[in-house]
Protein backbone atom coordinates (compact mmCIF):
# COMPACT_ATOMS: atom_id res chain seq x y z
CA UNK A 1 0.00 0.00 0.00
CA UNK A 2 2.43 2.30 0.93
CA UNK A 3 4.47 1.48 -2.33
CA UNK A 4 1.51 2.04 -4.48
CA UNK A 5 0.94 5.62 -2.83
CA UNK A 6 5.03 6.71 -3.26
CA UNK A 7 5.07 5.43 -6.79
CA UNK A 8 2.08 7.34 -7.01
CA UNK A 9 3.94 10.69 -5.37
CA UNK A 10 6.72 9.84 -7.90
CA UNK A 11 4.62 9.63 -10.78
CA UNK A 12 3.11 13.38 -9.85
CA UNK A 13 6.72 14.58 -8.97
CA UNK A 14 7.83 13.50 -12.10
CA UNK A 15 5.05 15.58 -14.44
CA UNK A 16 5.61 18.54 -12.25
CA UNK A 17 9.79 18.23 -12.79
CA UNK A 18 9.40 18.04 -16.38
CA UNK A 19 6.66 20.73 -16.62
CA UNK A 20 8.95 23.14 -14.47
CA UNK A 21 11.90 22.62 -16.95
CA UNK A 22 10.45 22.85 -20.14
CA UNK A 23 8.50 26.32 -18.56
CA UNK A 24 12.08 27.66 -17.79
CA UNK A 25 13.45 30.63 -20.11
CA UNK A 26 16.23 29.21 -22.22
CA UNK A 27 19.58 30.86 -21.12
CA UNK A 28 21.31 29.93 -24.41
CA UNK A 29 25.00 28.71 -24.79
CA UNK A 30 24.34 24.94 -23.13
CA UNK A 31 26.97 22.77 -24.74
CA UNK A 32 28.18 25.01 -27.62
CA UNK A 33 30.35 26.34 -24.46
CA UNK A 34 28.90 29.58 -24.68
CA UNK A 35 28.89 30.00 -20.76
CA UNK A 36 25.56 32.02 -19.59
CA UNK A 37 24.68 35.61 -18.64
CA UNK A 38 25.44 37.11 -15.52
CA UNK A 39 22.39 36.90 -14.38
CA UNK A 40 22.20 32.95 -14.68
CA UNK A 41 21.98 30.06 -11.78
CA UNK A 42 25.36 31.46 -10.17
CA UNK A 43 24.58 34.50 -9.09
CA UNK A 44 22.07 35.71 -6.14
CA UNK A 45 19.62 36.80 -8.64
CA UNK A 46 19.13 33.32 -10.70
CA UNK A 47 19.09 31.39 -7.16
CA UNK A 48 16.44 33.67 -6.44
CA UNK A 49 14.34 32.46 -9.68
CA UNK A 50 10.74 31.09 -8.11
CA UNK A 51 11.26 28.30 -11.62
CA UNK A 52 14.89 27.85 -10.11
CA UNK A 53 13.53 27.26 -6.92
CA UNK A 54 10.37 25.03 -7.46
CA UNK A 55 12.93 23.03 -10.31
CA UNK A 56 15.01 22.35 -6.97
CA UNK A 57 12.12 21.06 -4.82
CA UNK A 58 10.68 18.88 -7.03
CA UNK A 59 14.07 17.85 -8.02
CA UNK A 60 15.68 16.87 -4.47
CA UNK A 61 11.50 15.18 -3.85
CA UNK A 62 12.25 12.75 -6.49
CA UNK A 63 15.22 11.63 -5.82
CA UNK A 64 14.40 11.26 -1.63
CA UNK A 65 10.51 9.50 -3.05
CA UNK A 66 13.12 7.58 -5.23
CA UNK A 67 15.13 6.88 -2.62
CA UNK A 68 12.36 5.17 -0.51
CA UNK A 69 10.94 3.24 -2.82
CA UNK A 70 14.16 1.43 -3.28
CA UNK A 71 14.66 1.06 0.44
CA UNK A 72 11.07 -0.06 1.16
CA UNK A 73 11.03 -2.52 -2.11
CA UNK A 74 14.28 -3.89 -0.81
CA UNK A 75 12.47 -5.05 2.42
CA UNK A 76 9.28 -6.02 1.29
CA UNK A 77 10.97 -8.71 -0.81
CA UNK A 78 13.35 -10.09 2.49
CA UNK A 79 16.50 -9.76 3.40
CA UNK A 80 17.32 -13.44 2.17
CA UNK A 81 19.29 -13.92 -1.40
CA UNK A 82 18.26 -16.23 -4.04
CA UNK A 83 20.84 -18.44 -2.37
CA UNK A 84 19.66 -18.29 0.81
CA UNK A 85 15.94 -19.78 -1.05
CA UNK A 86 17.65 -22.39 -2.27
CA UNK A 87 17.84 -24.65 0.58
CA UNK A 88 21.83 -26.00 -0.24
CA UNK A 89 21.97 -27.69 2.75
CA UNK A 90 19.06 -30.63 2.15
CA UNK A 91 21.34 -31.39 -1.29
CA UNK A 92 23.34 -34.57 -1.17
CA UNK A 93 26.93 -33.93 -2.67
CA UNK A 94 27.67 -37.74 -3.64
CA UNK A 95 24.06 -37.66 -5.80
CA UNK A 96 25.43 -34.89 -7.90
CA UNK A 97 26.97 -35.91 -10.75
CA UNK A 98 25.94 -39.04 -11.28
CA UNK A 99 23.96 -40.23 -14.42
CA UNK A 100 20.59 -41.14 -14.15
CA UNK A 101 19.55 -44.98 -13.71
CA UNK A 102 18.40 -46.63 -16.74
CA UNK A 103 15.15 -48.76 -16.53
CA UNK A 104 15.09 -52.23 -17.42
CA UNK A 105 14.93 -53.23 -21.48
CA UNK A 106 11.11 -53.28 -22.41
CA UNK A 107 9.81 -50.92 -20.22
CA UNK A 108 8.63 -47.62 -21.07
CA UNK A 109 9.87 -44.11 -19.45
CA UNK A 110 7.00 -42.28 -17.90
CA UNK A 111 7.52 -38.79 -20.14
CA UNK A 112 9.09 -40.63 -22.99
CA UNK A 113 8.20 -39.49 -26.37
CA UNK A 114 5.43 -42.25 -27.88
CA UNK A 115 6.16 -42.19 -31.80
CA UNK A 116 2.93 -40.75 -33.47
CA UNK A 117 0.48 -43.21 -35.55
CA UNK A 118 -1.44 -41.13 -37.85
CA UNK A 119 -4.92 -42.78 -38.93
CA UNK A 120 -5.43 -44.50 -42.24
CA UNK A 121 -6.49 -42.04 -44.64
CA UNK A 122 -9.78 -42.74 -46.41
CA UNK A 123 -10.79 -42.08 -50.19
CA UNK A 124 -13.59 -40.04 -50.31
CA UNK A 125 -15.70 -40.36 -53.53
CA UNK A 126 -18.79 -38.27 -53.76
CA UNK A 127 -19.87 -40.19 -56.80
CA UNK A 128 -20.82 -43.37 -54.83
CA UNK A 129 -23.79 -41.88 -52.55
CA UNK A 130 -22.89 -42.89 -49.37
CA UNK A 131 -21.18 -46.27 -49.99
CA UNK A 132 -18.06 -46.81 -47.61
CA UNK A 133 -14.95 -45.60 -48.72
CA UNK A 134 -12.16 -47.52 -49.20
CA UNK A 135 -8.66 -47.14 -47.63
CA UNK A 136 -6.37 -46.00 -50.08
CA UNK A 137 -2.79 -47.78 -50.45
CA UNK A 138 -0.49 -47.65 -47.53
CA UNK A 139 2.63 -45.13 -48.16
CA UNK A 140 6.17 -46.83 -47.16
CA UNK A 141 7.60 -46.31 -43.72
CA UNK A 142 10.58 -43.86 -43.99
CA UNK A 143 12.51 -44.20 -41.16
Amino acid sequence: MLLGILSALLIIVCIGLVGAVLLQRSEGGGLVGGGGSPSGMMSVRGAGDLMTRITWSLGAAFFVISLALTILGGREKGGSSVVDRLKIDALDPTSLNQPPAKPPAGTAQPGAPVPLQAPTPQINNPFLNGAPAEPAPAAPAQK
